[in-house]
């Protein structure tokens, strides 16, 4: 049920169906096998709660030792093609540093963020959940952000088979400040800052903006560089407009690496600034910008894009050993 959910993630499917296949994932687990079988044997299945039609038919062809039939179509509709040069740079990625759970805005628990994560062959995932700013995002006061470290700490010490990465999509606020205190930055494993509001600020108070936040010895990523929407049930959104050059060089002075955001709506940067980027000399960040487990394996997308301009595997900071990446970040132990 949990693998029927994630391709329908991945496949960008509506929400519902999603939500569907995952309670009815929670309410399995929350009974035992015996009661499933004398369920399917009574045809009682439906009286459980968060179990449907659909939902039933699926455990009834599992208990009975076959691929049920809806993931059967999943799996063979459900794969996508990636170019050569975006094969090379997949097989490379070690992790993915920039993620949501249900924390802030994203459908998930930890856990299930982290077993997806996992199961992609990921070694490593940074949970970057939002900052109390946005508050539509429901962002992590500094409190919660207390608690989940803890909760971080205790999934890693019982062991998951990946390593999980502390971390937060801090705001950018007007001024180049940035939304959190320096303290809890500095505790951090990744720090992703994004513009978030006002996105169409002139073009050189934006610069302004965001070079003030790169400079800031606490962001190891500058996220979704222009914010803009291509796609999706939020609408399109503009580019915001900045001085390109300007900012890359920027990243590559203060060793900021710069996002290539895979998710479908956003693929930002677009491949004109990608390709500046790349001649700037900068780093990259090849990230799903995850909402739910089935995002995580979006990264095909930005593989693509890092192909088709160019980009140096290399160069790609998600491409490197943990402790090469903490080591980047100043947060190797």
């Amino acid at each position: 049920m949990r693998r029927i959910a994630f391709l329908l993630e991945r496949a960008r499917e509506p929400i519902y169906r999603v939500r569907a296949f995952r309670t009815a994932a929670e309410t399995v687990d929350s009974i035992g096998l015996a009661e499933l079988v004398d369920r399917v044997e009574a045809g009682t299945l439906t009286e459980l709660p968060g179990i449907g039609k659909v939902t039933a038919t699926v455990i009834t062809e599992a208990l009975a030792g076959e691929v049920p039939v809806y993931l059967r179509r999943l799996e063979a509709t459900g794969g996508r093609p990636v170019a050569e040069g975006g094969a090379e740079i997949r097989a490379a990625l070690r992790g993915d540093l920039h993620t949501h759970s249900d924390w802030s805005d994203g459908g998930s628990p930890i856990p299930e963020m982290v077993r997806a994560a996992a199961e992609l062959g990921h070694e490593y995932v940074a949970l970057t959940d939002h900052s109390p700013r946005l508050t539509v995002a429901n962002g992590l006061s500094a409190q919660r952000l207390r608690e989940q470290l803890d909760v971080v700490a205790e999934l890693n010490e019982k062991g998951t088979g990946i390593r999980i990465l502390t971390g937060i999509e801090v705001d950018i606020n007007e001024d180049g400040s940035l939304d959190q205190t320096g303290e809890l930055l500095g505790r951090l494993d990744v720090v992703v800052a994004s513009v978030h509001s006002k996105l169409r600020m002139k073009s050189d108070e934006m610069t302004e903006r965001m070079v003030t936040a790169i400079a800031n010895p606490h962001v190891d990523v500058l996220g979704h560089c222009t914010g803009r929407l291509i796609t999706g049930n939020r609408g399109t959104r503009p580019e915001s407009t900045f001085d390109a050059e300007i900012v890359f060089a920027a990243c590559e002075r203060f060793g900021v690496a710069v996002e290539i955001n895979s998710r479908p709506e956003r693929l930002d940067p677009p491949k004109r600034l990608l390709r500046l980027a790349v001649e700037a000399g900068c780093s990259f960040a090849l990230d799903t910008d995850a909402h739910a487990p089935g995002q995580l394996d979006w990264q095909p997308y930005g593989c693509e894009r890092a192909a088709a301009c160019g980009v140096p595997v290399e160069r790609i900071v998600n491409t490197w050993a943990v402790d090469d990446l903490l080591a980047w970040t100043g947060r190797a132990s």
